[in-house]
């Protein structure tokens, strides 16, 4: 909650005018590349990378270190690279949606956070596609295109629309979501996957969508999101319920009134993973 040491509202108005101004051009960009074509580059045979997440990301770097060139900034492809000694951290995916990007799928993001003394004050995800620009400030709520949002009133897990991802070790790791994502459809109205983790917590706190979980996300996957959750009266948390954290690996959005029906779901896939029979 805000305090002495937090940043004034004045304050909190330049920044969140950085992040909208570096989200705008870098969306511009990844249009740009969508219309004339680009480039792929391989991390492994599901993690792909594009030269339009490397200009996008380098675009809003630039954008920031004009305006705030001592903060630290956390970024997808480049790493972290400290300003200095300053309490900020920006964190940036520069398009959240790679492998949607890259065979034209029209749901891909820019993300970009920012934390003042490790708490999450801002965040800005624009979806260049359908022009909707969401924006967070700790304290302040959420907006679309300027107007509040808020979370869903659906009251029942049965009645609801959730939304997950699969990591990129699915093909290796058996701890790959694959169990959770079956109970969840037999006990959900729906759920679907969108391939961008930012833009399904932007719909969770736009009440698109009703819950959200998912594992094995990083920092910039999740970090403006979650505070768009937060600030539209949603809840988030680890897979226990227990205090989320943008470092962790297991995350769970929710409107609030379906959480503790998500959990009972995860938690009873867990128990049922952990007390399988060897296999032969």
């Amino acid at each position: 909650m805000p305090s002495e040491s937090f940043p004034s509202d004045a304050e909190l108005d330049g920044l969140r005018a950085t992040a909208v101004e570096a989200a705008g051009i870098a969306g511009e960009i990844l249009l740009e590349y969508a219309r004339n074509g680009f480039q792929i580059e391989h991390k492994n045979a599901v993690n792909l990378v594009t030269d339009a997440d490397k200009q996008s990301e380098q675009a809003i770097i630039d954008t920031i270190r004009r305006a705030h060139r001592h903060h630290d900034i956390l970024a997808e492809e480049r790493g972290m690279d400290s300003g200095g000694t300053s309490p900020y951290k920006w964190i940036i995916d520069p398009l959240d949606g790679t492998t949607n990007f890259a065979h034209g799928f029209p749901v891909y993001c820019v993300s970009i956070a920012l934390e003042y003394r490790g708490q999450v004050v801002l965040g800005v995800i624009l979806d260049p596609t359908r022009r909707e620009l969401f924006v967070s400030v700790s304290g302040r709520g959420a907006t679309l295109n300027g107007t509040r949002i808020q979370v869903s009133q659906s009251s029942a897990l049965g009645a609801s629309l959730l939304v997950t991802g699969f990591a990129y070790d699915i093909r290796e790791s058996t701890h790959n979501n694959l169990d959770y994502f079956s109970r969840f459809c037999l006990r959900a109205r729906g759920v679907r996957r969108t391939g961008s983790a930012a833009l399904d917590l932007c719909y969770v706190a736009a009440g698109r969508f009703d819950g959200f979980w998912e594992m094995k996300l990083h920092s910039w996957d999740v970090a403006a999101g979650s505070l768009m959750v937060t600030e539209s009266g949603g809840r988030m948390s680890d897979f226990k319920g227990g205090a989320f954290s943008i470092y962790g690996d297991e995350m769970v959005a929710s409107n609030g009134s379906i959480h503790g029906e998500m959990l009972e779901v995860l938690l009873d896939a867990s128990l049922h993973t952990r007390t399988l029979p060897p296999s032969h």
